[in-house]
């Protein structure tokens, strides 16, 4: 396999590499998932979770539907408490606006295993190169404006 190297902002070359991962959304059926998702049954998908998959995974709590503040259901206090009880990402989005959207899953992604996972399944990584750099805010607006 051959390496590339990027330049760090301190000018040092950095090797790169493509890691790929499973990444599962997981709720309740008809919540909007393809979207992004609820709060109630999230903590049971947090639990099983935990208790089943790898001490190394990144969990990631969508508060959805920020657009709709006036018909708030769960306190953004009482989710950030939560996710931060229970080592998880949180961030409150809008599917339909996009707000967010785009920096949880940059958020997942620098969360994830920089170095050569052994044996965790699902997860292979190889020489090559990656960009995680946030992307410009055009082409953040282009995501999901249906």
């Amino acid at each position: 396999m051959t390496s590339r190297s990027t330049a760090r902002p301190n000018g040092q070359p950095q090797a790169s590499k493509i890691c790929q991962f499973k990444l599962v959304l997981l709720g309740e059926s008809a919540v909007g998932k393809s979207s992004l998702e609820t709060f109630a049954r999230a903590k049971t998908w947090v639990k099983e979770l935990q208790r089943q998959a790898s001490p190394s995974i990144v969990i990631a709590l969508a508060g959805n539907k920020a657009d709709l503040a006036n018909k708030r259901m769960v306190e953004y206090e009482e989710a950030q408490a939560y996710a931060d009880d229970n080592s998880l990402l949180f961030m409150e989005t809008s599917a339909k606006t996009a707000m967010n959207v785009n920096d949880l899953f940059l958020a997942i992604a620098k969360k994830l295993p920089k170095s050569e996972p052994q044996n965790l399944g699902g997860t292979a990584c190889r020489s090559r190169g990656v960009d995680l750099h946030e992307q410009s805010q055009q082409n953040k607006s282009q995501c999901c404006s249906n």
